[in-house]
């Protein structure tokens, strides 16, 4: 019970406050205030005497934040600005004075008006000492996508290590604001000592022997975690006496050698996966003629699990030395693009170490990996699991089984031009106007299909994977970022050349450019001049409007037709899966939906339906599949929970089949694919630092196994729905063949009868 003045106002010197930190310079307390300090407050409150004293005998003052678009507290100099150059982070003891985590916004400026800013992820619970580095500091800064968990125990003391973004002028700070930002109720806060300290102490603790011998954090406990090597040969007894009753199981199903529903109605066998629409429902048929959902699983593969050492190896608790055991599972890379997946990284390149790899050879004994036994054992996994499609970026050698279906992309590398959309995440729009990127393609395509051509287990090809079709806000600038980065490039650029082209023979002069847009352009070559800026959309110009779209269908038309017709040629029985959007625009959803056999996105949202407007799709008339979605918690060993992370991992299994239940009930959607297998290593995947729990099984090989008994429930469920859904489109067809024979009988003409609904799309090229 939280006890206030002028109770204790005596209190306040006879409790004795806790010890600052060492090397902490206390500039102002909060309990005790003088006038050293300006506080300044807008929509909150700060009593003058309203100190408190906690369970646990601190002695702090409240402040409460006022609902209002942003509360703040201000706290500044007397006179001039702070010299904090010889200091590594701001310190603020504080405690969320309510029962629940609090989201707080801390702002540095100095007096040149730069800023670093933090957001505060505030735990309910005792007090703790927030230090805010001022120099930019985040988990991406120690090389992966998220951090420890905080707060820390330091020298008996919690420590809370914020995030930083910006930058300021240490010698001249000049104001330290607390804020939220639109709080619905009022919120409140304890405060006691504000001043700054060193932060490197605390940085090494944070992250300090991070993870233990076998790849796991060492910061947590939870059912699946390892802790000897007999503890892995045991679960791995246990799983495989468990993998053989459900195969077993699965043996007597109503299945196609493919995962095909077979006991629903017959499709037409073509010997290829394809597509067809059915009394208002799309499918995939399988090689054999039964209706197929795809349930995926993306990133199947043994080899892309590593982490980089090089730099931060006090990062791990044990590393093997040369000579010793497991010391095979080093290697090196560097990945170092200059992407927007590496901003901001640090430890993207260098000596990495596979801990999966180690750990399967502590399960299963022998000198090293073994394909064969990983390879069977993995697709005994997933068709006991339920899934029945091997996803994006999986091994070769799942594929070459001939026992569960798979999807490849095609990753398309070439010296062609790219456009910047502002996206960028992997790099920029490719130039489907340069020769150079249809000899890419070209290239691509070929290599792709001299394995696949004839393959009946390929259910398609995708067209790359999370392009930069748009920017990365909701304005008109990222919604035609593409046309805005286009003409920013220089006339050597195809795309730019074609777009100015458009515009010529649309307005033949200078003049007319100028009416439409509403500008003053003195010469066709000042937009050819690099840089150009076009005006922003309008409605008194709506010209502009309609000419970035016209240009971006026919750059997404360009782009897609491009892939079309060379599969076409290498593959015209392959199907052509879309291009995974995760950002698009409606111009390039439709490109994909006239070149495409399939639309395909990445959607890491609670169902298919807050990811797009299915409605606008259904008018498209084309099958969706949603080829990657998951859900995450931090609760498991890695430190991130994903887009989509939820409070605990028990939530997973819960969210997974609600997810697939919400896409069972939209009939143009054939299919889901998880992402993914494994979870990523702690302290960052190799790629881009990404560190999240969202797999099916740890980075021990072990399943976390209540999730996976979930999952494996709702596939089965989806594939008895999937069949219902048939047995109804064929029950609904018998009847209109019936009524349309009548018809007939009663002098209808030729043509009138009723055959079934909806049309064969065959392979759509």
């Amino acid at each position: 019970m939280i006890r206030t003045l002028p109770a204790l106002f005596a209190l306040l010197f006879a409790a004795p406050l806790m010890a600052a930190p060492a090397g902490q310079q206390t500039l102002f307390n909060f309990v005790r205030p003088a006038d050293v300090v300006k506080v300044a407050t807008q929509d909150a409150s700060l009593p003058q005497y309203n100190a408190e004293q906690t369970p646990e005998g601190e002695v702090l003052r409240r402040i409460t934040f006022n609902p209002a678009a942003e509360p703040s507290l201000v706290l500044s100099p007397q006179t001039g600005a702070w010299d904090w150059s010889q200091s590594g982070a701001m310190s603020l003891r504080i405690q969320s004075a309510m029962d629940w985590a609090l989201t707080l916004y801390v702002k540095v400026q100095s007096s040149d008006g730069r800023t670093l800013v933090s957001r505060i992820d505030l735990p309910a619970g005792p007090a703790q000492t927030l230090l805010v580095p001022l120099q930019a500091n985040s988990p991406l800064s120690q090389g992966m996508k998220a951090g420890p968990p905080m707060p820390i125990t330091l020298d008996g003391q919690r420590v809370l290590l914020a995030s930083s973004a910006g930058e300021i002028d240490r010698s001249q700070v000049v104001s330290v604001t607390l804020s939220m930002i639109k709080p619905n109720a009022a919120q409140s806060i304890l405060l006691e000592r504000f001043g700054v300290q060193d932060s490197e102490p605390v940085l090494k603790a944070a992250y300090s022997e991070l993870v233990d011998a076998y790849g796991q954090s060492t910061r947590a406990r939870w059912p699946e975690k390892v802790s000897s090597d007999e503890q892995l040969k045991a679960a791995a007894a246990k799983e495989q006496q468990q993998l053989q009753g459900w195969l077993a199981t699965r043996e007597k199903s109503s299945l196609d050698k493919y995962g095909g529903w077979n006991k629903g109605p017959a499709f037409d066998a073509s010997g290829f996966f394809r597509t067809e629409k059915r009394d208002g429902r799309w499918y995939l048929v399988t090689p054999e003629g039964h209706p197929f959902y795809s349930l995926g699983v993306n990133t199947v593969a043994p080899d892309n699990n590593q982490t980089y050492v090089s730099g931060r190896e006090w990062m791990f608790a044990v590393l093997p030395k040369a000579g010793e055991p497991f010391d095979k599972y080093y290697g090196s890379g560097d990945n170092r693009t200059g992407n927007g997946a590496g901003e901001g990284r640090s430890f993207g390149a260098g000596r990495w170490y596979d801990f999966y790899g180690a750990n399967l050879q502590r399960t299963y004994g022998g000198d090293g990996f073994d394909q064969t036994r990983w390879t069977t054992h993995t697709l005994d996994r997933l068709q006991a699991w339920g899934f029945n499609t091997v996803g994006n970026w999986s091994d070769d050698d799942l594929a070459r089984a001939d026992r569960v279906p798979y999807t490849l992309p095609l990753s398309i590398v070439g010296d062609y031009t790219s456009i910047s959309t502002g996206t960028d995440w992997w790099g920029g729009m490719p130039d489907p106007f340069d020769p150079r990127f249809a000899m890419a393609t070209e290239r691509a395509v070929a290599i792709a299909a001299r394995d696949h051509r004839d393959d009946p287990w390929l259910i398609g090809f995708f067209a790359d994977n999370e392009l930069a079709w748009a920017g990365p806000g909701d304005d008109p600038k990222s919604r035609y970022a593409l046309a805005y980065g286009t003409l920013r490039m220089t006339t050597d650029v195809p795309a730019k050349r074609a777009f100015l082209k458009q515009l010529r023979d649309k307005y033949r002069n200078e003049e007319g450019l100028s009416k439409a847009w509403g500008i003053e352009l003195k010469g066709w070559e000042l937009m050819e001049d690099p840089g150009f800026e076009p005006p922003m959309p309008n409605p008194e110009h709506p010209e502009i409007e309609a000419d970035f779209k016209y240009f971006q269908k026919t750059f997404a038309d360009a782009y897609f037709k491009t892939i079309s017709d060379s599969l076409k040629w290498h593959a015209p029985n392959q199907l052509l899966l879309g291009g995974r959007f995760a950002v698009s625009t409606p111009e390039a959803v439709a490109s994909c939906a006239q070149y495409c056999d399939v639309l395909s996105f990445n959607m890491y949202t609670l169902k298919p339906q807050d990811g797009y407007d299915f409605a606008t799709l259904r008018a498209l008339d084309k099958p969706v599949l949603i080829t990657e979605f998951n859900f995450g918690s931090a609760d498991r060993g890695p430190f991130w929970g994903g887009v989509t992370q939820l409070a605990k991992e028990e939530d997973r299994g819960v969210a997974y089949g609600n997810f697939l239940k919400q896409a069972m009930a939209e009939p143009s959607i054939v299919g889901v694919h998880w992402f993914q297998y494994l979870d990523q290593p702690a302290t960052g995947r190799l790629l881009d630092g990404e560190n999240g729990h969202f797999g099916l099984v740890g980075i021990t090989d072990v399943p976390f196994q209540g999730f996976v008994d979930s999952v494996r429930k709702s596939n089965l469920a989806a594939v008895d729905q999937l069949g219902k859904e048939a047995e109804k489109a064929k029950a609904a067809g018998a009847v209109r063949e019936s009524e349309g024979g009548r018809a007939g009988h009663e002098g209808k003409g030729p043509g009138q009868g009723a055959g079934h609904a909806g049309g064969h799309s065959g392979n759509g090229h």
